[in-house]
């Protein structure tokens, strides 16, 4: 499976009206918080790979999930699209003490508030990243590498749709930005 995803940074109260006006449908709100980890045997930075475990809590439910999560390389120029794998995790502390006892560090931690809607078979994420800033993404999974490009020209309809610019786009990572900041 592949991931398309777009990310421009955004006023999250002028998206809100925007999915309104376009129908867009709240599913949830969440708190992630997001543990990077480095591999022992090559450098995920010189790779542009990515291995975290997420501990995600939906406070309106009132649940709790922990997934580990493989993301692959970018794949093109244009979008954060790339091959990922997940799968949810029992005790997100004993997987992070199998990671460790493996080798693996951790690198890094970004916490986000994540408010999720659906427009159009697209998800829409309005984010609020600690020490980061405000971001929406639009996003999708595809089977096959052939559906990238048509699927990333739906995500930057969709931007247009919400009054946001395609080419204010951010191909780098929260935790990316939160390294960097």
């Amino acid at each position: 499976m592949y991931e398309v995803e777009v990310k421009v940074p955004a006023d999250l109260d002028a998206v809100r009206d925007q999915l309104e006006a376009n129908d867009g449908t709240r599913e949830r709100a969440i708190v992630q918080k997001d543990t990077y980890y480095d591999a022992p045997h090559r450098s995920f930075v010189e790779t542009d790979e990515a291995l975290r475990i997420r501990r995600e809590s939906n406070p309106e439910a009132g649940t709790d999930e922990t997934r580990i999560t493989y993301k692959g390389p970018l794949l093109d120029e244009e979008s954060k699209s790339r091959e990922e794998h997940e799968t949810t995790v029992g005790d997100g502390e004993t997987m992070d003490a199998v990671l460790t006892n493996l080798g693996f560090e951790p690198a890094a931690t970004v916490r986000k508030e994540r408010e999720r809607f659906a427009l159009d078979g697209y998800t829409i994420t309005l984010d609020s990243v600690d020490d980061v800033g405000e971001y929406v993404e639009v996003e999708t999974d595809v089977e096959t590498e052939a559906d990238l490009e048509s699927a990333r020209d739906g995500a930057y309809d969709i931007l247009e749709r919400l009054d946001l610019d395609p080419d204010e786009q951010l191909r780098t990572s929260y935790l990316g930005l939160l390294l960097e900041s």
